[in-house]
């Protein structure tokens, strides 16, 4: 199957700044179900394994976007790296949300999409942001959760909440790259101020796409009982828990193979399926 890739397509949003997109998409064929994947924190579109779990999706006949959320770090001109830290420092929910939005209403208007099928694939925090963005869009009709958390009030306490509302700002340390990560009180103020736009478990339970949650027991970043709690929330879901899997399902950065991880092809797999039986 021939595939046509168009990366890094530059996408403008007026209340963030510009920022990138990919999409792989087979050349021949009908419309085709739009498929969004949305990073979490600290992640981007070229990440590990996602370029590979793109052209798996793209071959089994859907159109298939990754995008660089606008405030995570990474730039127009250097994709593959936190080059922005000040950025990064500035980002919230809400321009996250705003990019969403921008990409979605630019590939719906793509004419080999199919505007009646928009499936939205959350990672981690970006689980979050599409539970919340499918209860706002009536568009979007699937909705795939992997590793995602279960709310996205993931904020320091008590006097580390003091602190930061003092000093303006707090460090994480990146593991792989050895950055010091800011992060500025703003995004504390970003949620107090939209803190029922923000509620996920609400979203959850008001979710009217088809929803699939996918866990592995082993995440050592967000739990498992996130995912039992989705799905307790909104029990018109299916949940796919992967026995032994980690926070990004085998696949690591830099991922040098030329085939997905283990349990990232089996997942990828119980999407296309998912997706396949429900909407497609």
């Amino acid at each position: 199957m021939e595939l046509i890739k168009e990366m890094n397509i530059k996408l403008q949003n007026p209340d963030t700044r510009d920022f990138l997109a990919d999409a792989l998409y087979p050349k021949a064929g009908e419309k085709l179900p739009l498929v969004i994947f949305v990073h979490g924190y600290k992640g981007y579109k070229d990440w590990g394994a996602w370029n590979l779990m793109a052209e798996k999706f793209a071959e089994a006949d859907f159109f298939f976007v990754k995008y660089n959320a606008s405030h995570n770090g990474t730039t127009v001109e250097d994709p593959h790296n936190f080059a922005d830290l000040e950025a990064f420092g500035n980002n919230n929910y809400s321009k996250e949300l705003s990019d969403l939005g921008i990409v979605i209403d630019h590939f719906v208007k793509n004419p080999k999409v199919d505007d009646q099928k928009i499936i939205l694939i959350g990672h981690s925090r970006g689980g979050g942001i599409s539970i919340i963005k499918t209860c706002e869009d009536e568009r979007i009709n699937g909705l795939i959760m992997l590793a995602s958390v279960d709310s996205l009030e993931r904020f320091p306490k008590d006097e580390a909440l003091e602190s930061w509302k003092k000093e303006g700002v707090y460090y994480v340390l990146n593991g792989r790259t050895k950055q010091e990560m800011p992060h500025y009180y703003q995004f504390y103020e970003d949620f107090e101020n939209n803190v029922h736009r923000f509620d996920v478990e609400r979203a959850a339970e008001m979710a009217k796409a088809y929803v699939l949650i996918i866990h592995g027991t082993n995440d050592e970043s967000v739990s498992v009982k996130n995912a039992e709690h989705l799905h307790i929330l909104n029990p018109n879901s299916e949940l796919f828990l992967v026995e032994g899997a980690d926070h990004t399902f085998g696949a690591k950065e830099p991922w040098t193979e030329n085939r997905l991880p283990e349990n990232l092809n089996t997942i990828t797999e119980k999407c296309i399926d998912f997706v396949n039986e429900n909407i497609k």
